[in-house]
């Protein structure tokens, strides 16, 4: 049921943290209920479809909501609550004040077209929820719209998945962009060993074998990130040093394109660990870190990784002297949002998903102006997985 008054001084970071209590909020359902205001529609739109009041919580919901509530919530535990909160958000719980009241709800696009309808404009907007605990990532698309009801004012909002949408479309750019670049390349070298000397072929077979690399890297990384998001992946553990890991990961992107004109080395006081985990997944998220850090890098800097014991604990970290600006940070781990461009954004998403989901650690990051970027994924020694 919904938070009783309590809340209404409680303070915000954004949006109002103002609540109406249990009565009122049963009191506006009923002007839904007996009325039978909007019909049959409900239930019969494919999407989601609630009423909020002016404090943002849901007064009316479809039958469709069942199909997003989180965590064993049912159609009849909406009311009185908010948004974030039924969805799982896991901001929505990081605050007093609830849903809509930190600092990241300044960048969710649910919030703004609530409150962008509360003024008297419907709007439309595009959402993505990072549900707790385990990181999956809802993406909507909110349609909002303000109403009058009984004289009170309401805002209608309907939420469509578009999860599929904005994975093809990531999944059509990587094949359209990165890959084929690659097979250009190689296309390219194809061509010029059919007219080469005996004695010119010797000088590109790396650069063939780099580019196969790179194109296996590609295909590689995306099939993991299927196979994650469906909870498909099969984890396999094993007995690995973390230097061993490091050098590895570095070695990948050592003369990846990414690292042209910059620098990118293993910190020489970086600690060789024993630990237990998967090699593959491991291997990707620092893959991730590296190729993350390169990209925020600008010609002539360095990228740094390292690895620090700490107890039963093992930490990997890069390093990189780039700044993330504040309203960026907002989105940082969130699929699909990147700075470089339309399809990008999948990197970051992936080191938190992977890392929390399958590997029992935790990522986070640190950045200022005046000691740059450092992403941190640290892992349990010993496994159970």
């Amino acid at each position: 049921m919904a938070r009783q008054d309590t809340l209404s001084k409680k303070p915000t970071k954004f949006a109002p943290a103002e609540r109406a209590g249990t009565d009122e909020i049963k009191r506006q359902a009923s002007l839904f209920t007996k009325a039978k205001v909007l019909g049959v529609l409900p239930d019969a739109v494919p999407c989601v479809l609630f009423v909020v009041n002016e404090h943002r919580q849901i007064v009316f919901a479809n039958e469709r909501i069942a199909d997003v509530l989180s965590n064993g919530l049912r159609p009849s535990d909406t009311l009185g609550r908010r948004p974030g909160e039924v969805l799982g958000c896991g901001h929505a719980s990081e605050a007093d004040g609830g849903c809509g009241t930190t600092q990241f709800c300044s960048v969710c696009g649910m919030v703004h077209a609530v409150l962008t309808s509360q003024t008297g404009t419907a709007d439309v907007r595009d959402c993505r929820v990072v549900r707790a605990p385990d990181n999956e990532t809802l993406e909507l698309r909110v349609w909002t719209t303000p109403v009058e009801v009984a004289g009170e004012k309401f805002t209608i909002v309907a939420a469509l998945d578009i999860g599929h949408e904005k994975r093809r479309e990531a999944l059509e750019y990587i094949f359209l962009h990165d890959i084929y670049n690659v097979a250009y390349g190689l296309r390219w070298y194809a061509d010029f060993l059919k007219k080469a000397d005996p004695n010119q072929v010797t000088g590109f077979t790396e650069n063939i074998d780099r580019l196969c690399g790179e194109l296996i890297d590609d295909i590689d990384a995306q099939r993991i990130l299927i196979r994650a998001e469906n909870r498909e992946l099969l984890l396999r553990p094993e007995s690995l040093r973390t230097h061993a890991l490091l050098q590895d990961a570095v070695e990948m992107y050592a003369r990846h394109p990414v690292a042209e004109d910059r620098q990118l080395r293993i910190d020489e006081e970086a600690d060789d660990v024993e630990m237990v985990g998967d090699r593959t997944l491991l291997r990707r998220v620092l893959c991730n870190m590296i190729k993350n850090g390169l990209e925020a890098c600008r010609a002539g800097e360095t990228v740094t990784a390292g690895c620090t014991a700490q107890d039963d604990r093992v930490e990997f970290w890069v390093h990189n002297p780039g700044f993330i600006p504040r309203d960026v940070q907002m989105h940082v781990f969130q699929r699909f949002f990147s700075t470089k461009g339309a399809g990008r954004g999948l990197g970051t998403y992936s080191i938190k998903l992977l890392t929390e989901r399958y590997l029992r650690g935790q990522v986070t990051f640190t950045t200022s102006p005046e000691e740059g970027t450092i992403f941190r994924a640290r892992y349990p020694v010993s496994s159970k997985v």
